[in-house]
């Protein structure tokens, strides 16, 4: 059974078991080891059609086509929201356990505090707590699930929440452009865009050589936007996972990851970003991940198939089926690990049973 909080936990001189990885998905990289490889651009400009416009277009379409993941600066959004934002969840986050459980959301609630994850049946659990908040469409948000405390963090998140649509709807309307269709297609694929903002915090970590904050994953939607602080751990790969970098946290940037949805609806042009987060025994971090959605009945399908090129999806399907395909995969490929992980152990065990002694000790 997965910890109510992390707060006893972080304080113990070794790692609960339940959070300990496989070797093969253990950090291979430092928290700390800053690459500049992910591109920052500056969005200044970018509603000034005939003159910057198409300059950031062309580094947004080349990040998108070569990480699918990139850092926004001068996004236009209020520097004191997004300084409240921060202190406001960190603040959330060192309240005593019995006040953030007043919020769980385990047993299927939409919405609220839980450890690790809301996914039923995780074969190893994330070093990380979390706040969700279902923000859009605005019509179905239900307030009883978002923190009243600290006072003011649920006002600062409905203009945090209305601010960072704005910011991703222009940059889906850069990559509909490239794409040669109208600038609102991506946003129309979507029908009635959802949004989910989730607030991680990564604690001090007794052993984090042997855990991950967030597994390894692309994001199932359309387009992600994570503010990080100054600590560092967001780490991307491009190589399937053979290489890995930690992403330079920039003051009030935001890191845009591409999904599945916008790699779909791209025909595999743009990259879907395949990240994970990796955590320290020095300081606690905290990110929050504001990810844009299409509706649950939105169309999954190619918008545009370019000449000698075949669809990357055999047939369209409904957003709410492949996200249900998609979380079944994950959680048995990991279940199936899990079995496979044990066979091996109990019959490197089997084979240390029929050694002698002098063998064994040798």
């Amino acid at each position: 059974m997965a910890p109510s909080t992390l707060t006893a936990l972080a304080a113990e001189k070794t790692l609960n078991p339940s959070f300990v990885r496989f070797e093969d998905e253990r950090p291979k990289v430092a928290y700390n080891e800053f690459s500049n490889e992910i591109p920052v651009i500056s969005l200044a400009g970018i509603d000034d059609v005939g003159g910057k416009r198409a300059e950031i277009c062309k580094k947004i379409v080349e990040a998108c086509e070569d990480w699918g993941i990139f850092q926004v600066v001068d996004h236009g959004v209020d520097a004191k929201l997004i300084s409240d934002m921060t202190r406001l969840a960190t603040e959330f986050f060192a309240l005593p356990p019995e006040e953030k459980l007043k919020f769980d959301m385990s047993g299927g609630k939409k919405g609220g505090f839980i450890v690790s994850s809301h996914l039923q049946g995780e074969v190893v659990k994330d070093w990380r707590e979390i706040v969700t908040y279902f923000s859009y469409p605005k019509q179905s948000r239900d307030y009883s699930r978002w923190p009243d405390k600290p006072e003011g963090w649920m006002e600062v998140t409905k203009e945090y929440s209305d601010q960072l649509m704005g910011v991703a709807c222009k940059l889906l309307e850069v990559l509909s452009e490239a794409m040669g269709l109208e600038k609102e297609a991506l946003t129309k694929a979507c029908v009635d865009m959802d949004q989910k903002i989730v607030v991680n915090y990564y604690p001090k970590c007794p052993q984090p050589d042997l855990t991950l904050g967030l597994k390894r994953h692309t994001d199932p939607g359309t387009i992600t936007l994570l503010l990080q602080d100054q600590v560092g751990g967001l780490q991307a790969t491009k190589d399937n996972g053979k290489t890995w970098i930690t992403v330079q946290p920039i003051e009030g940037a935001f890191v845009v990851n591409l999904g599945d949805h916008g790699h779909y609806l791209s025909n595999g042009r743009f990259k879907n970003a395949d990240h994970q987060a990796v955590v320290n025994s020095n300081s606690s971090r905290l990110s929050i991940a504001t990810f844009q959605n299409p509706a649950p009945e939105a169309t999954v399908y190619p918008l545009k198939i370019r000449e000698g090129e075949k669809p990357v999806l055999e047939e369209p399907i409904p957003f709410s089926e492949m996200y249900r395909r998609k979380m079944s995969k994950d959680l048995e490929l990991a279940r199936l690990k899990k079995l496979a992980n044990e066979k091996h152990q109990d019959s490197e065990k089997a084979k240390l049973d029929t050694k002698p002694i002098e063998e064994i000790l040798a």
